[in-house]
């Protein structure tokens, strides 16, 4: 095994949450950026962190960095680094993409252009070849930019890590998994609690609960680019599998339920779940918010509710809003985690929140608000005394 060192792409304001999942993985981070985590590790951690890592968006191998303002300072650094220690001469290796933030070198296309040549020359010096058929595995290579200092780096994923395979099905505006996962992350949720998701769509934040409440590692159910190369062999791809199957938490019963008052939502969600293993675990039904109760304490509420980004929908989300505060008010010992973009949310449902925490959904800036209800009495208390 070689020390590698991977960097993970996730949404803003995640990195601390991603990184505690690489810290928990056994794996030292070494950097933590705007957007992005970078740990050091071996072959077989290729597999885990694509296996394991919630809120990753990818996992990218770092080839090499350097400082570059021109094209020619990029051409030569880049064909500088060790890409034959990575890519086999049969290899397909597209420059599959490329950013740019605050450098002199902005053109993506013309970045782009410029590294896969200089790839291209690297590996004819070292492999002795003139041209390359390009028809073996894929390393696709990934270019980023920032403040003229050039990242490179090969992606070990494939599609993007929130595709987890269970979600064939979903409503017209899901939450993605990385930024449910991390919802359900950020809350002080254990698996012997109630969770309710009032609007619970296409059941994503409640799915990821589950997966989290039983230890199931979310990309068991997919595919990776890095499963066809040389570097990460099948066996050791069979091996981290076998040791996530023997993880997994059956044992258990979860106390989550979705509501949501679209018949259709209900049955994708339903599907969903089915697809993720988990639909012994959640309970959806149809569910107005304004008749929302329970009988159960200290229970949590975590939910993605409209955000009225269109004006025709403002009002009626902002009578939802304040709908959701007198219906939230009965629940006296519960909490409360609600993601939204609307700025005067707090102000509509009536209380301020505990905490308050930045998040993107997708690219669009909203808020974490959280409600914190008193804890439960500790189990030493509940037991009587002899």
């Amino acid at each position: 095994m070689r020390k590698i060192e991977l960097t993970a792409p996730c949404n803003f304001a995640l990195e601390a949450v991603l990184a505690r999942e690489i810290r928990n993985l056994g794996y030292e981070t070494t950097e933590v950026l705007d957007g992005r985590v970078s740990f050091e590790t071996d072959e077989y951690g290729i597999c885990m962190s694509n296996l394991w890592l919630r809120t990753a968006e990818r996992i990218l191998l770092k080839v090499g960095e350097f400082h570059a303002e021109t094209y020619e300072e990029l051409f030569q650094n880049t064909k500088k680094l060790p890409w034959h220690s990575w890519i086999p001469r049969d290899a397909e290796f597209p420059v599959a993409k490329a950013s740019s933030i605050k450098s002199k070198l902005f053109s993506t296309s013309d970045i782009q252009a410029v590294v896969k040549k200089a790839v291209v020359e690297s590996m004819k010096q070292k492999y002795k070849l003139d041209w390359f058929p390009e028809k073996g595995a894929k390393y696709p290579i990934h270019v980023f930019l920032n403040k003229d200092k050039v990242v490179l780096y090969i992606d070990t994923s494939g599609y993007a890590l929130h595709k987890r395979g269970y979600r064939e099905l979903a409503n017209e505006a899901p939450i993605k998994e990385t930024l449910a996962a991390a919802m359900v992350l950020l809350t002080p949720w254990r698996e012997d609690r109630l969770m309710i998701d009032p609007f619970c769509g296409s059941g994503t934040i409640l799915i990821e609960a589950a997966m989290i409440g039983m230890n199931i590692a979310p990309g068991l159910s997919r595919d990776f680019m890095a499963e066809k190369w040389d570097l990460t062999p099948k066996e050791l791809w069979d091996k981290a599998r076998i040791e996530a199957r023997g993880k997994i938490r059956t044992d258990i019963k979860l106390m989550l339920q979705g509501y949501d008052i679209d018949e259709r939502s209900l049955r994708v969600a339903r599907a969903n779940a089915r697809l993720a293993g988990v639909e012994e675990n959640i309970h959806f039904q149809k569910r107005d918010v304004r008749e929302l109760s329970s009988a159960d304490k200290y229970g949590f509420i975590v939910t993605n509710p409209p955000y009225g980004e269109r004006m025709q929908d403002l009002k009626s989300v902002e009578l939802l809003y304040k709908d959701m505060g007198k219906a939230f008010s009965k629940l006296d010992t519960w909490s409360f985690y609600i993601i939204t973009a609307h700025e005067g949310f707090e102000k509509l449902f009536g209380r301020r929140a505990d905490k308050k925490r930045k998040l993107y959904n997708g690219m669009l800036k909203t808020d974490f608000y959280q409600f914190f209800g008193p804890k439960p009495p500790s189990r030493a208390k509940e037991l009587p005394e002899e």
